[in-house]
């Protein structure tokens, strides 16, 4: 059944919303100290509208994260529903979220505000959906077995850090990278062993403490 459209008042909330969430992230990614001012101005809506949707600085920011942490967790359960190859269904994982580029949010906003139960509830959910692929890779024996699920986040955020003046040459530089990364992690790697222990299970939780 066709959702009804909302009404012209809701309509334009739910526009407002949208483009003030769009202006956030292109304003906090830039600089994360930025004013609240600069994100109506980015957003063309007016200050009072921008606080009537949000408290402050930090629950916009908050509400960037746990958006990053929505679309992450609804790449993850696509994934897991196409029951295909297992190599294939991780390849389609991992270009989908670098793609995303969520973790963009994560290396530029971690620690710039206090995380609230709600954002720690989407963080879990979204660790233990990549836990499932991570296992079902791991199971048919298509990745090295040295590899652990620590490991994927900062592989993300690798790729996050490849950015380019122009958007679409940032989307090609990551496929380049995501296939040469895609080509590291798989059982018949040139490389032997990874040096270096891989990640332990929350080591880089602390980075979401706010700043002094």
């Amino acid at each position: 059944m066709d959702e009804k459209p909302l009404p012209g008042r809701q309509a334009q909330a739910a526009r407002n919303d949208a483009a003030i969430l769009a202006a956030a992230r292109t304003v906090f990614l830039r600089d994360p100290s930025a004013p609240i001012s600069a994100v109506a101005a980015e957003a063309g809506v007016g200050i009072s509208a921008l606080y009537h949707r949000y408290a402050g600085k930090e629950e916009l920011l908050r509400q960037l994260c746990v958006a990053g942490l929505v679309e992450f967790i609804s790449i993850a359960r696509g994934v897991l529903t196409r029951d295909g190859d297992p190599w294939q269904d991780f390849v389609a994982f991992v270009t989908e979220i670098v793609i995303a580029d969520v973790h963009a949010i994560t290396v530029k906003l971690a620690g710039t505000f206090t995380p609230d139960a709600q954002l720690g509830a989407l963080a879990e959910q979204a660790s233990e959906l990549t836990a499932q692929i991570f296992d079902q890779v791991m199971r048919a024996g298509v990745v090295r077995p040295e590899l652990r699920v620590e490991d994927l986040g900062l592989l993300f955020e690798q790729l996050t850090a490849v950015r380019a003046s122009e958007p679409a040459r940032t989307r090609e530089l990551r496929h380049r990278y995501l296939a040469i990364l895609l080509d590291g992690v798989r059982v018949d790697a040139a490389t032997g062993v990874l040096p270096g222990p891989a990640p332990g299970a929350g080591e880089f939780a602390g980075r979401w403490a706010p700043r002094a």
